[in-house]
């Protein structure tokens, strides 16, 4: 009777083995090289990413956007392995996602070989931006254009009838000062504003309709304090938020992400506080973006390589208060 018992156990689980493994084989594909696993938020239960969510390559300067396909997109600059500093970044990425943990990388989509007027040596591919308006997609990067790349920035622009491919290259904005890092805003009547900034000066206005001219002057930016560089731009409710990098730069914490509010996209602007404390990286540069009826703060940080110059993507949930202010983001990228 015992050994009959026995024979009934290993042949039900056999049953179970074979039926598992079954079940194995027929599951949905996973993406074939997903950058980080999932992981469920403790306070929502819903499904995040494990920062950093782009692990494949080293990515910086994340500029998210939502398209009329519904998927949340990323246009990131690319901190080449191994690394040589600021000055050898090229080749930019798009990435998407439809539930803010799968990401698909879109490959490379602009390079400095392809700036006819850029600096020979190439390298110098800086945080960019991207904007879509009547039925074009326009990529907006800084690049220099001379050896002395630091008093020779261009922000160049090219366009493309997909957001994730296709771009070519149209030229520069004419007019400008030397200075980096492009956010372009279009409002909610259509009227695309153009910002740009560095070394504690930074400026808005407006762009005419081939997005391509400025249209008037260019004003600096009143109200903010202590600003660096990585303009951003989002509303809500009404109410702009201008939102940057600072020069903080304490026992190895550098670039706490700074934010202002204003009834106008232009300004004069009020100073309301740091959103994103020092990720310890030498930098930080920041998008901020309404999905599925989330907000969400996009930054990067050293946390996959602490190299400075190795950087990785990050996003983590953003909440407004009441009165429009901007909680701290809690960051989970590791550092």
């Amino acid at each position: 009777m015992r050994k009959h018992c026995a024979n009934i156990v290993l042949t039900i689980m056999l049953v179970l083995v074979l039926a598992c493994s079954k079940k194995s084989n027929n599951k949905t594909d996973t993406p074939s090289k997903p950058d980080a696993p999932g992981v469920a938020d403790p306070i929502t239960n819903t499904p995040v990413a494990t920062n950093p969510f782009i692990r494949s390559i080293y990515t910086a300067d994340p500029s998210a956007h939502v398209w009329a396909d519904g998927r949340l997109y990323v246009y990131a600059s690319h901190d080449i392995d191994p690394p040589r500093g600021c000055d050898l970044m090229d080749q930019y990425h798009v990435f998407s996602t439809d539930d803010m943990v799968h990401w698909k990388d879109h490959g490379e989509i602009l390079r400095a070989s392809q700036v006819s007027w850029g600096r020979k040596d190439g390298g110098f591919m800086w945080a960019p931006d991207c904007v879509y308006k009547n039925g074009t997609y326009y990529f907006y990067f800084p690049h220099p254009s001379e050896d002395d790349w630091n008093n020779s920035w261009k922000i160049g622009i090219a366009t493309s009838k997909n957001p994730a491919s296709d771009f070519t290259v149209q030229g520069y904005v004419k007019g400008l000062e030397s200075m980096i890092d492009p956010c372009v805003f279009v409002d909610d009547d259509g009227q695309a504003y153009f910002y740009y900034g560095g070394g504690g000066t930074c400026k808005g206005g407006k762009l005419k309709d081939n997005m391509m001219e400025i249209d008037g002057d260019m004003k600096r930016m009143e109200g903010l304090k202590d600003f660096h560089e990585a303009a951003w731009v989002h509303k809500r409710n009404g109410l702009y938020y201008l939102s940057y990098a600072d020069n903080y730069d304490t026992n190895g914490m550098h670039n706490r992400m700074n934010y202002a509010t204003s009834k106008s996209p232009l300004g004069p602007w009020t100073y309301r506080g740091v959103y994103i404390q020092s990720t310890g990286s030498s930098t930080n540069h920041g998008s901020i973006v309404r999905y599925k009826d989330q907000w969400y703060a996009f930054y990067h940080s050293s946390a996959l390589s602490h190299n400075d110059w190795l950087r990785s993507i990050c996003a983590d949930k953003l909440y407004h208060n009441a009165d429009g202010t901007i909680q701290v983001v809690k960051t989970t990228s590791g550092n």
